[in-house]
């Protein structure tokens, strides 16, 4: 919940942010002036990369929310038993075990959705992002096949 609280805040900044900008780029397009029209024009073409990222960010947030429904109603959901610090991060040795289990599941199954879902919560309890989403756009791909 307040991973969707914080997406609405940053959805509404970014509708706020656009119209300010739009306001300056159509001001600095009105000059005249060729560095003027260049400035109005990178104001214009900069936040809609943003909203660009901001909608690909909030479909994966969407997608990734159905899949654990799914795997939740299945009664396949890893149930993460990790140590935790007291920062409330996991401990990333005993993430880092569990590992080479989801990773031969993906192994066994590569075009199964499920393993590749199970190992990216594996990669996102040890702390790797980067191949944490990869994994979950994996088998979002996969389940929409």
């Amino acid at each position: 919940m307040k991973g969707r609280l914080a997406a609405g805040l940053m959805a509404l900044l970014l509708v706020f942010y656009l119209v300010l900008v739009g306001w300056r780029a159509v001001l600095f397009l009105q000059s005249g002036e060729i560095i003027g029209i260049v400035i109005g024009v990178a104001l214009l073409v900069l936040p809609l990369v943003g909203v660009w990222a901001l909608v690909a960010e909030l479909r994966f947030g969407r997608n990734s929310e159905r899949l654990v429904r799914r795997l939740e109603a299945e009664g396949e959901l890893p149930v993460e038993e990790l140590p935790i610090r007291p920062s409330g991060r996991p401990m990333r040795d005993e993430a880092d075990a569990e590992f080479p289990i989801y990773r031969a599941a993906v192994d066994a199954a590569p075009d199964d959705w499920r393993a590749w879902f199970r190992l990216g919560l594996a990669y996102n309890s040890s702390g790797d992002r980067r191949r944490a989403r990869s994994a979950i756009r994996t088998a979002i791909s996969l389940e929409r096949a």
